[in-house]
């Protein structure tokens, strides 16, 4: 069983939890038509889809701690660890200016994932947003890491925005970021 909490300072190096492999599948392309925001997906065939990997961050708890929230998704380890729990799953969460708090960061255990981990962390988050008195939450993902984008669509997120601008003159050059937002 999951169980999602905040990430106190004693389990702090949770926050540190590493990115792992995802196949990338394809990518989405949004389009903004008569005030009104449409997608399509494209999808990779065989061997183009391959896997892709973020490089793990090197988070702070103490720095960051101000004004972000970490919500950790712990499992019961069965592995001989004497059912001590381990994180498997990681949302932040940070304070912004605006009526939406930033899911600054969101992954999940290749492991756990399609068992409703991220999910359930979203659910938390959604909570955390309406104490707050946030409108909800808002985040950004490559166009090309489909499986994100399709997984904010299915939590209830929309397209609010694109940023084509982003990655230029970077080793990422020719991504966009799709903002989305949810309600709370």
């Amino acid at each position: 069983m999951i169980k999602i909490r905040q990430v106190d300072p004693a389990h702090k190096a949770d926050i540190l939890l590493p990115n792992e492999p995802f196949p990338p599948l394809g990518k989405m392309i949004p389009s903004y038509v008569d005030e009104t925001w449409r997608y399509r997906f494209t999808y990779l065939e065989g061997a183009e889809v391959g896997e892709m990997c973020f490089p793990d961050e090197d988070y702070c708890y103490e720095a960051m701690q101000g004004h972000s929230v970490f919500l950790g998704a712990y499992a019961s380890a069965y592995d001989g660890a004497n059912g001590a729990e381990h994180c498997v799953g990681l949302a932040i969460l940070q304070d912004d200016l605006f009526r939406y708090m930033y899911l600054y960061d969101l992954k999940v255990v290749k492991k756990y994932r399609r068992q409703g981990v991220a999910s359930a962390l979203m659910e938390q988050a959604a909570g955390i947003c309406r104490e707050r008195g946030y409108r909800g939450l808002y985040t950004r993902a490559q166009d090309n890491n489909l499986p994100a984008c399709r997984f904010y669509l299915k939590a209830g997120f929309h397209i609010g925005g694109l940023d084509t601008n982003v990655y230029q003159g970077t080793k990422q050059e020719g991504k966009a970021d799709i903002l989305f937002y949810r309600d709370c």
